[in-house]
């Protein structure tokens, strides 16, 4: 499968790696890591010669009980890094990680590919019919929810199949009027418990099954320390052993922070599951 962004080809044949880069002082693992342009560009070029496929860029924090903040902050802390990273990078496929519909416009005339909506269309009513008209790969995420609430009480009666129902839904509306550009994102750590994540991990098959391309965004996050009783910092081991397993149920791209350990995750499961 491969999906055309803005001339240039998203190809599923093998696994990507999705690299994060945080514009905001505040997210869970790497917040406030840059004090300058400059910063951000060089992690930005060791990342994609370190193998990343993808850029994404998050200005606005999704933390576990973090604060909205506008769109206004929100384009500041965006414009000038994705221009320059566009500038720069021209044949990098670069994403940028926002739920509102204005932000994926501007990002998109700023050279952004991709979109990646942690909503799903949920927290903005005009996104689903924007990114239609935008015509780039949208990254539908599930998430129960808001990132200021999602964590305080999740339920689900069947975690999977509640999820898959929903975005059985959103993608015949979006199939329905033509678009058919999408990556499915289970949104792990959005609005579940760790038995719910462990969860959609095991059945990640399922998602494959709707015939579209399954993002697995799992690093360095709670699910991991819960079990291994680590922190952000300390979990980079137990990020690669998820991921490893996030691969072998199916997942076509890994959304990370750390680029080299992705890509020898998805060398070793490629080779396995070649013999």
């Amino acid at each position: 499968m491969i999906y055309q962004a803005n001339g240039k080809e998203i190809n599923f044949e093998k696994a990507l790696v999705m690299a994060i880069v945080n514009l905001t002082p505040d997210s869970f693992y790497d917040g406030g890591k840059f004090d300058s342009l400059s910063d951000v560009l060089a992690d930005v070029e060791q990342k994609i010669k370190s193998g990343a496929d993808i850029i994404d860029l998050g200005a606005a924090s999704s933390r576990p009980g973090s604060e909205e903040i506008s769109m206004d902050e929100e384009w500041k802390r965006l414009e000038k890094p994705l221009q320059e990273i566009r500038e720069k990078f021209p044949k990098t496929v670069i994403s940028v990680d926002t739920y509102r519909s204005e932000i994926a416009k501007k990002a998109v005339i700023n050279g952004a590919d991709t979109i990646n909506d942690i909503s799903g269309g949920n927290a903005d009513k005009n996104m689903l019919e924007t990114i239609i008209a935008l015509n780039i790969p949208y990254v539908m995420m599930h998430m129960q929810g808001t990132p200021k609430t999602m964590q305080q009480n999740p339920v689900y009666t069947n975690v999977t199949k509640e999820i898959i129902t929903e975005f059985k839904n959103k993608i015949s509306f979006l199939e329905s009027k033509g678009f058919k550009k999408i990556i499915i994102d289970p949104g792990f750590g959005f609005g579940k418990t760790t038995e719910h994540n462990y969860t959609l991990l095991k059945n990640l098959h399922s998602f494959c099954e709707l015939g579209f391309p399954v993002l697995a965004g799992i690093s360095r996050k709670s699910m991991i320390n819960a079990v291994l009783k680590t922190n952000p910092v300390t979990s980079l081991n137990g990020t690669t052993i998820v991921n490893t397993i996030a691969l072998l149920n199916g997942a076509k791209i890994l959304r990370v922070h750390d680029v080299t350990e992705a890509k020898q995750a998805i060398e070793i499961v490629q080779y396995y599951n070649n013999l």
